[in-house]
């Protein structure tokens, strides 16, 4: 069966409730808390062009994964990764990381992407992409994320570590780290024209 990766537009907003559902029944089977999100901040995200969907040929939903910012841009999440219970095995969460990931360097080219799991799929799948592991002081500071840690059974662990450590791994992709070296024969590929030069 075809499932198409793509950015969530107004088409999608009828997934809204199932997607919430599905990430809470996710989050509940690993037992792990989560920032509960409504069907209304699903849309928005949806209708901002910041999340990605997966929907079978047939029409069914298959995956989901949203971008949030922080620290004023500075930061970005990619989060609420979910690959529904019927599309499970077939290599769709690494699809969807992967186009979320993509859409998140298009959007803030400059912002550091962050993500804390305990998921060794979830690390495996960053690492493929670039991501480092790193301390939560490398993390943002914005204190509305670290209100999405509530809701988890180690929020206590995290508060009495001062928001220093807890049992997920930080994991940062920071774009300064990831030099391209331009191709002379393509120089279009990193946006030059023929012509133009890069200082080096």
């Amino acid at each position: 069966m075809q499932i198409d990766v793509l950015v969530a537009d107004a088409s999608h907003v009828k997934y809204a409730d199932e997607i919430c559902e599905e990430i809470l029944i996710s989050a509940r089977e690993r037992g792990t808390g989560i920032a509960r999100r409504t069907p209304e901040y699903i849309i928005d995200k949806m209708l901002a062009g910041k999340a990605v969907i997966a929907v079978a040929e047939d029409g069914r939903f298959a995956g989901f994964s949203y971008i949030e910012t922080w620290g004023g841009k500075q930061y970005v999440a990619n989060s609420g990764l979910i690959v529904a219970h019927g599309f499970r095995g077939l290599g769709l969460a690494m699809r969807i990381k992967s186009r979320i990931f993509q859409l998140s360097r298009e959007l803030y080219p400059q912002a550091k992407i962050f993500s804390i799991t305990t998921g060794a799929a979830v690390m495996k799948m960053n690492y493929e992409l670039g991501f480092r592991p790193v301390t939560f002081a490398a993390l943002t500071d914005d204190p509305e994320f670290w209100k999405g840690c509530q809701g988890c059974r180690n929020y206590s662990i995290l508060e009495a570590n001062e928001h220093r450590m807890c049992l997920c791994t930080g994991l940062l992709y920071d774009p300064s780290e990831h030099i391209d070296v331009m191709d002379p024969a393509h120089p279009e590929r990193l946006g030059l024209k023929d012509g133009d030069q890069r200082n080096q």
